[in-house]
């Protein structure tokens, strides 16, 4: 080997590590950019909102030298840009504030009930990809047949149908009429507080703790609201499922693949498939975020102690630290799924490496 091939070969390895050095500094500089504006957001959304914090800390019957001295406890005295510098500082060390209504630190109670709305939406979303990614593609395969009738309608159905009015049939029919399901909430009250964990899933702690009832009882609570959220996601995978896979049967490589006598089955799944992997992703990364951000209605129907009924609580109590926390976790946890997703798309797709 030359010389010269052996110093082209060194300084295109380097321009690489170089590019991917920058393509790293440039994703961290995105991230915390996002970061730093919902940050600002939240901060002025906090400051911009009609409700007095302080007379939802001590109560409007409070005289006013209480009202002050609490006031200056607040730090609402202080400048706009040094109570911002003071808030960024709470919330790098995950300090959000106490709930007004719980009286407990915001971060404990969004602890304690986001691994409820975590497990609601990811069995959601597992049944709504599982479910309407296979449904859309069989349906541009077969378009114009009653394959295709059908599973358009049965997504159109999920697409309109408000869940909350959903959620109200499913309970009246199948457990107050029928006694098939059992009612709300995430355990029935004889098997509350027989699991205490680490992690504030049911499901993951009573699998560690080896109580198996508890386990099936945690399962059949999380089965109809998953189910309901789960056709809604459906409906809008199915939908844009059909959609790439239209798309992609009408290319040229398709017609080229046919005239070489391959099979229907190898130039869908085999060639056509593996096309639209990257934005199936992106449409199940979306559907997840708004699970994890959309199940207020669900939550409130079936009584599910997650984040959405602590959020509506808090809204409905003008509790603003519970409010702007629970709207901060939101926001971080959908950054990391983008980024998350990002990051499987060079596995997915070579061209994005």
């Amino acid at each position: 080997m030359s010389i010269a091939h052996t110093t082209e070969t060194g300084w295109s390895g380097g321009k690489a590590a170089v590019s991917a050095l920058r393509k790293v500094a440039t994703s961290f500089a995105v991230i915390l950019t996002t970061l730093l504006g919902l940050l600002v957001i939240t901060f002025v959304v906090g400051r911009m909102v009609p409700a007095d914090p302080v007379i939802a800390v001590i109560g409007d019957q409070a005289d006013q030298a209480t009202y002050e001295r609490v006031y200056k406890q607040m730090g609402l005295d202080q400048p706009l840009y040094v109570q911002f510098a003071t808030y960024i500082g709470n919330v790098a060390h995950l300090d959000f504030g106490q709930s007004h209504v719980t009286k407990n630190p915001v971060a404990s109670d969004l602890a304690r009930v986001f691994p409820a709305t975590l497990e609601l939406a990811t069995l959601a979303t597992l049944i709504g990809a599982s479910l309407g990614v296979p449904l859309g593609i069989i349906s541009a395969v077969r378009k114009g047949t009653w394959v295709d009738h059908l599973a358009r309608i049965v997504g159109l159905l999920g697409h309109s149908t408000p869940i909350f009015w959903l959620g109200t049939i499913v309970i009246l029919v199948f457990y107050a009429k029928f006694g098939l399901i059992p009612g709300g909430g995430r355990l029935d009250v004889y098997n509350e507080g027989l699991v205490e964990g680490p992690t504030n899933s049911i499901i993951v702690d009573a699998i560690l703790a080896g109580e198996w009832e508890v386990l099936r009882d945690a399962l059949l609570h999380l089965a109809a609201p998953a189910i309901i959220l789960g056709y809604a996601a459906m409906a809008y995978l199915s939908r844009m499922s059909r959609s790439f896979m239209l798309e992609q049967l009408r290319q040229e490589y398709v017609l080229t693949a046919k005239a070489k006598g391959l099979g229907q089955r190898a130039i869908v799944w085999r060639h056509a498939f593996r096309n639209i992997r990257v934005q199936l992703l992106t449409i199940v990364a979306l559907a997840y975020c708004g699970l994890l951000d959309g199940t207020v209605l669900i939550e409130t129907v079936f009584a599910w102690p997650g984040l959405g009924q602590y959020l509506t609580s808090a809204l409905f109590f003008a509790d603003m630290n519970a409010v702007l926390g629970s709207v901060l976790l939101i926001g971080i946890i959908s950054i990391a799924i983008n980024l998350l997703s990002d990051i499987t798309y060079r596995f997915l797709d070579p061209r994005t490496r």
